[in-house]
């Protein structure tokens, strides 16, 4: 090989490599959604609850393991006084082994067990909740920067149009076919466009930087986001909705589990307070390490609660406040309920009012491409000022922005309630998304 192919060859792999560097990534929405997921921290402290709740869960029956002690004793001991006065001098070295055995059974270890369990479950569903979360907020996130782009695109053109007018006033100026002040306003309506271009373009930048910092990522990687915003039209039945998807919602589900877990909780207060409970005990020593001296001895107690049976006690007073914390979480599913309907058929009304402004803002926007159309040409007819040409730009740019804005607001009432009623905002738009005549 020659030195000239050996070179050519480098030459190839390092300007692959920088094609590869300067490239644009893409990402998705999918792959957004993962890297948020991985990142977040609130996650990675749930994940450290989940495995502290999940190891007592596993080993749940070493609730009812005994207490073991061992018990490891050496002392001196002499008489103060002997036949002869006071003295010292006739010691006595003891050491003393030890092993103790306690258990103790109450009949309220039951619902304590059934607690642990309960308790690993609300971690659990949690720990769900907070990814559907964070899965809605990166969504919302990314359509918006979607949006933010494509209102990049707007102004852009908007741009380009007033230069392309500012272009031809300056010949139509130099023929002396318009006047100077067509000129100074249209380079004026250049400015604007620019000043709205770049402040916009800024704004952009700084949302894609926090964007990628929720992700994980540097913002210098060169990374586009790939997708778009495709506006479907739901049609859902609030109080369908209500009944079928109501019992699954997150924090429905957890008052429940806290109603369950108050009711355990009284139960086991009531048993250890006023059920008798059972002891017993084993405890096995030696003497000088003697076998002939060990001693052994084993008994059995049988407790059997008194005051707790007197009204006004304060073991009484825990029952009662257990019955009223019970009331209390019940009066609080009753009101998370009632709050998750009326948000639910505010949605779902909502939704359907939204369409109808997405359905006015396209023709809006059909209107003002046509009035900008039958303007520009009045413009080079000479029926037309400059003024006028740019106010009919103005109002194109503004209804295609309003389209969008109407369009991304409708998504985010998909996005939310796929929330109220804890399901997939894709499936929500499979079950009940309503296709265009178009299609």
């Amino acid at each position: 090989m020659t030195f000239f192919s050996i070179f050519f060859f480098f030459f190839v792999i390092q300007s692959n490599i920088y094609a590869q560097e300067g490239a644009k990534k893409e990402l998705g929405l999918d792959e957004a959604v993962n890297l948020a997921l991985a990142h977040n921290l609130n996650l990675k402290k749930s994940d450290i609850d989940i495995a502290a709740s999940g190891y007592s869960e596993k080993n749940i029956w070493m609730e009812l393991f005994p207490t073991i002690n061992a018990t490891l004793r050496t002392g001196i001991s002499s008489p103060l006084f002997s036949g002869n006065g006071f003295e010292l001098n006739d010691k006595t070295i003891t050491n003393r082994a030890g092993l103790s055995i306690n258990l103790g059974l109450n009949a309220g270890l039951p619902f304590l067990i059934n607690n642990i369990r309960l308790a690993h479950q609300a971690n659990l569903l949690k720990y769900e909740d907070a990814r559907r979360q964070v899965s809605i907020q990166i969504t919302k996130r990314f359509f918006s920067l979607l949006a933010e782009k494509n209102n990049l695109l707007l102004l852009e053109e908007v741009l380009n149009l007033a230069q392309r007018q500012f272009e031809r006033n300056e010949v139509a100026f130099r023929n002396g076919l318009v006047r100077e002040l067509n000129v100074i306003q249209s380079r004026l309506s250049v400015e604007n466009a620019r000043y709205n271009l770049s402040a916009a373009n800024t704004a952009y930048i700084n949302n894609m930087g926090d964007f990628f910092a929720a992700l994980g990522i540097s913002s210098d990687d060169h990374i586009s986001l790939l997708g778009e915003v495709k506006i479907i039209k739901i049609n859902a039945d609030a109080d369908a909705l209500i009944s079928g998807n109501l019992p699954g919602r997150p924090d429905i589900a957890s008052a429940k589990r806290e109603i369950e877990r108050l009711e355990n909780a009284r139960k086991q207060s009531f048993f250890q307070s006023r059920a008798p409970s059972l002891s017993l005990s084993m405890d096995w020593g030696m003497s000088k390490f003697n076998p002939f001296t060990d001693s052994f001895s084993a008994s059995a107690n049988l407790s059997i609660p008194i005051d707790p049976w007197i009204p006004g006690t304060s073991r009484e007073q825990t029952v009662r406040k257990a019955d009223d914390a019970i009331e209390k979480a019940k009066l609080d599913l009753s009101i998370t309920e009632d709050s998750a309907k009326t948000q639910i058929r505010s949605l779902c009304s909502q939704l359907a009012n939204s369409w109808t402004s997405i359905e006015i803002a396209r023709l809006g926007l059909e209107a003002a491409q046509i009035s900008y159309q039958l303007t520009e040409q009045g413009f080079r007819s000479g029926t037309v000022e400059s003024l006028v040409l740019e106010d009919a730009r103005n109002n194109l740019a503004s209804a295609r922005q309003r389209l969008l804005q109407t369009e991304l607001s409708y998504f985010n009432m998909i996005l939310d309630l796929s929330t109220a009623i804890n399901m997939d905002w894709k499936n929500l738009i499979e079950t009940f998304g309503v296709p265009s005549e178009k299609e």
